[in-house]
C-alpha cells in the first residue's frame, strides 16, 4: 500500500527532470547533423531556448540541469574538437562560460518569473475567496438590518394602525349606538334633541372621512413605494396650484395668517397639478398643526437654479432639529413637538407621500436652514417643462389673513 501510493510522488518529482534531459538530448540530436552548416552561436542560441521552455515548464531546478547538461552538449558535439570536453581554443572557453552563465541566468530568471505568475494566481484567487466571503458578510448584514427596519415598520404600521384606525371607529361605533338606542327609545332618559343628532351624525361623517384618507394614504404611499405612481401632467400657473392647496386648507389656517409670495411672470409648469397641491396641502397641514397659533405662515414660490421652480412653506413654530431632518420624510414618522410629549394627530404618511410625489416629478424635497427666521421652512422643487424664462425677479406678494378670535 506504502508503496503504490509512494509511486506517483515519485513519478511526479523526477518526470521534470526526465523532461529536462529528454529537451536537450532532442535538441542536439537535430543540431548535431547540421554543424557544420551553422555557426556555435545558432547552436547556443537555440540550447538557451530549450533552457528557456524548461524553466517555463518545470521550474528552476530541472531548469538548472538542463543548463548543466546544455554546457556539457555544447562543448563535446559543437566545440571543436568534437566528441571531446577538450577546449582547444581558449575563445571557446569565454564562450562555453558565457552560454552556461546565460543558461543558468535565462533558466531561474523564467523559473522566478513562473513563480511569481502562480503566486500572482494564488493571490487573486484568494482577493476572490475573501471578497465572496465579505459580500456574503455584507448581504447578511444587510439582511440583518432589512429585518431590523421591517419591525421597526411593523411596530410603526401597527402604532398607526392601532391609534388612526381605532380612535375614528370608537366614535363612530358610540355615535351610531346612541342613535340607534335614541331611535329604539328602549332606554330611559331624555331623547335626544335634533341638535345632538345632528352632532353625532356631524361626528360619524368626519371620523369616517378620517378613515378614508388613512385607507387613501395607505394605497398611496404602496403605489410609490412600488413606483407605479401614475402623474398626469398639464401645463399650468404655479398659482392656480396654490390657491387650489390654499383653499383646501382654509379649514386648518383659521388661526394662522398666510403670506403667499409668488415671483412675477414665473414660468408654466407642465406637472401633475392636483398631486403637487397634495404636497402644498400637506406642508400647510404640517405648518398649522407644529406651529402656535395666530402665528404667521408663508408660501414662496420663485425661480430656482436650473429648469426648476422651487416652493417653500415656513412656519413659526419650535423648527425641527437637524438629527431629525431626514427622518420626517421616512414612513410614520411622528415627533412631538418641541415642549409637548404627546405627537400631534395625524399618521405620519404626510411628508412620506410628498417626497414621493415630488421626487415622481424629478424634483428635491428638504427641510431648508433660513438665517434669521425662527421656525421650519420646507422646500421642494418641480421641473419646469419648457425652455420659457423667468423675465423678472420682481415679486408679487398676496396676503391672506383668516384670524378667528
Amino acid at each position: 500500500m506504502q508503496s503504490s501510493a509512494a509511486r506517483p510522488d515519485f513519478v511526479s518529482y523526477v518526470a521534470p527532470y526526465g523532461g529536462a534531459l529528454g529537451a536537450i538530448a532532442v535538441a542536439t540530436i537535430g543540431l548535431a547533423p547540421v554543424r557544420e552548416s551553422v555557426n556555435a552561436t545558432t547552436v547556443a542560441l537555440a540550447l538557451l531556448l530549450v533552457i528557456l521552455f524548461v524553466a517555463i515548464f518545470w521550474g528552476s531546478k530541472p531548469a538548472l540541469l538542463a543548463s548543466v547538461m546544455g554546457m556539457l552538449s555544447f562543448n563535446y558535439f559543437f566545440l571543436a574538437p568534437f566528441h571531446t570536453l577538450t577546449i582547444a581554443d581558449p575563445q571557446n572557453w569565454i564562450a562555453l562560460t558565457a552560454f552556461f552563465v546565460t543558461a543558468v541566468a535565462v533558466g531561474q530568471l523564467s523559473a522566478r518569473a513562473k513563480r511569481r505568475a502562480e503566486e500572482a494566481e494564488l493571490r487573486r484567487i484568494e482577493i476572490k475567496r475573501l471578497y465572496e466571503e465579505l459580500r456574503e458578510a455584507f448581504e447578511r448584514a444587510s439582511e440583518a438590518e432589512a429585518l431590523k427596519r421591517s419591525e421597526r415598520f411593523k411596530s410603526a404600521l401597527l402604532d398607526a394602525v392601532t391609534h388612526d384606525l381605532r380612535t375614528p371607529l370608537t366614535s363612530i361605533k358610540a355615535s351610531a349606538t346612541l342613535l340607534l338606542e335614541d331611535r329604539d327609545n328602549s332606554e330611559p332618559g331624555e331623547p335626544l334633541t335634533p341638535a345632538e343628532q345632528q352632532a353625532l351624525l356631524k361626528v360619524i361623517t368626519q371620523e369616517s372621512d378620517r378613515l378614508d384618507r388613512f385607507v387613501e394614504s395607505i394605497v398611496e404611499l404602496a403605489r410609490i413605494e412600488t413606483g407605479e405612481i401614475a402623474l398626469r401632467r398639464n401645463w399650468g400657473p404655479v398659482e392656480e396650484i396654490i390657491d387650489a392647496a390654499v383653499a383646501r386648507a382654509e379649514p386648518l389656517l383659521l388661526r394662522h395668517p398666510l403670506t403667499v409670495r409668488v415671483e412675477r411672470q414665473l414660468p408654466i409648469i407642465r406637472v401633475d397639478a392636483r398631486a403637487v397641491a397634495e404636497v402644498i396641502y400637506t406642508l400647510l397641514d404640517n405648518a398649522s398643526k407644529y406651529a402656535p397659533q395666530h402665528t404667521a405662515i408663508t408660501i414662496d414660490a420663485e425661480r430656482s437654479s436650473g429648469e426648476m421652480v422651487k416652493l417653500s412653506v415656513k412656519d413659526q413654530g419650535p423648527g425641527i432639529p437637524h438629527q431629525l431632518r431626514e427622518r420626517v420624510f421616512e414612513k410614520f414618522f411622528r415627533e412631538p413637538a418641541v415642549g409637548s410629549a404627546e405627537r400631534p394627530e395625524g399618521i405620519g404618511m404626510g411628508l412620506s407621500i410628498a417626497k414621493g410625489i415630488v421626487e415622481a416629478h424629478g424634483g428635491q424635497i428638504w427641510v431648508d436652514d433660513q438665517p434669521g427666521h425662527v421656525g421650519t421652512t420646507v422646500c421642494f422643487t418641480v421641473p419646469v417643462g419648457d425652455d420659457e424664462p423667468a423675465s423678472g425677479n420682481i415679486t408679487e406678494t398676496r396676503e391672506l389673513t383668516t384670524v378667528v378670535d
